[in-house]
């Protein structure tokens, strides 16, 4: 029941609208262009739509397929900005079909599953049955930032259960990583450069606490390591100090990004940074440095025997004639936050290639076999 030419021709409509997210900076337009035309399509399916704003050009759409009461709810959530495509080889937004794979900038990340629930919900349509749950459609804005669509919509909207159609190859992600970003200030004093004996290097000092995280990851972080997603790790971003090559620095910015396995604490690395300091302030006198979170998101994971899992496995093996593969993602997903209010969620989207890369690209194949799976499993999870 999906039909796979108006799928593409709605991936390829979605490719072509650019919808780069502004708050990464290089002059993204935001969402509001693809959200009217997600509307509008919603819409003409006879969904009851509604557009969640939350800026200027900015905002997410939310479609709901009402049942007729007393059955499960399920939200399927993709996100529609992108990263920018300045550093591109390809055309960014006008999509092209190769072997299969329609390349543009969004494509696999991830329009194409924001297609495959568009399509999933067209074929329930068609086929006429009537669900007593219903199916919210919430296909967001900001999730390459800090989530403000997700947050939004699970502020009016829950349900029972919810897929992200992130691109995991068809896996069945049950779990992913968190991660949080920290930044350590290290205050030294400034002085000219031929009177060590006046001056406190800070690039220096804050070079000790590199040398301790380092030690940390090598003595701690590797001797961990979740089933699904692997092991935790800690890198240093950026690092700014210093004003010109004859003085002493009298100040040197550290930021970090910690990222987090599940059953870690969501802030981790603070506590993490602090012992460091406490114990380099106690060893050196002149040491002197704080440390504060810029931002954080927790890792993720869904028991394999809640309900969502079970009916997802057996759609996917009634679909493709094959057992899925249950594994975990590395990177972040909105999907923590909806698990985060109670609602079990799994990540579940097509194949693809070249996230935030110079050639993106989705393999047209697995979103249909996207779409199908998640229409089955509708039929099944929301009657």
């Amino acid at each position: 029941m999906i039909d796979e030419k108006t799928l593409v021709e709605t991936l390829r409509q979605l490719v072509g609208i650019e919808s780069v997210n502004p708050s990464l900076g290089g002059g993204g337009s935001g969402e509001m262009a693809i959200c009217r035309y997600l509307a509008d399509t919603l819409e003409e399916m006879g969904v009851e739509t509604d557009i969640l704003r939350f800026g200027p050009d900015r905002g997410s759409v939310v479609g709901v397929i009402k049942g007729s009461g007393g059955g499960r709810t399920v939200m399927l959530n993709g996100h529609i900005d992108t990263v920018s495509a300045a550093n591109m080889q390809i055309e960014a937004l006008k999509p092209e079909i190769k072997e299969g794979k329609l390349y543009g900038r969004g494509s696999e990340d991830m329009k194409g599953g924001v297609a495959a629930i568009i399509a999933a919900a067209r074929g329930l349509l068609a086929s006429g049955v009537e669900l007593k749950g219903d199916v919210i459609l919430a296909l967001v804005g900001d999730e390459e930032y800090k989530s403000k669509g997700t947050e939004m919509v699970l502020e009016k909207y829950s349900a029972d259960a919810a897929i992200v159609t992130e691109p995991t190859a068809l896996t069945i992600a049950l779990a992913h990583k968190g991660f949080v970003w920290s930044e350590i200030e290290v205050f030294g004093k400034a002085a000219h450069g031929s009177r060590p004996e006046e001056g406190i290097d800070a690039i220096i000092k804050g070079g000790k606490i590199l040398a301790e995280l380092d030690k940390f990851q090598e003595e701690t972080l590797k001797a961990m390591c979740h089933p699904l997603v692997g092991r935790p790790s800690v890198h240093a971003s950026i690092i700014n100090g210093g004003r010109e090559i004859s003085t002493y620095p009298e100040y040197c910015k550290i930021e970090l990004e910690r990222r987090t396995i599940p059953g870690e604490e969501e802030l981790a690395l603070h506590s993490e940074l602090t012992a460091i300091i406490d114990k380099l302030s106690a060893a050196d006198p002149q040491f002197k440095a704080k440390t504060r979170v810029l931002f954080s998101r927790p890792p993720m994971e869904t028991s394999r025997d809640e309900a969502l899992v079970q009916v997802l496995r057996k759609s996917f093996m009634s679909v493709t004639g094959t057992e899925p593969n249950l594994g975990g993602a590395s990177f972040w997903t909105d999907a923590a936050l909806i698990a985060a209010k109670g609602i079990p969620t799994v990540n579940f989207g097509p194949k693809g290639s070249g996230l935030h890369g110079a050639v993106e690209y989705v393999e047209i194949e697995s979103v249909t076999q996207n779409a199908a799976v998640i229409l089955d499993f509708i039929l099944n999870f929301c009657r």
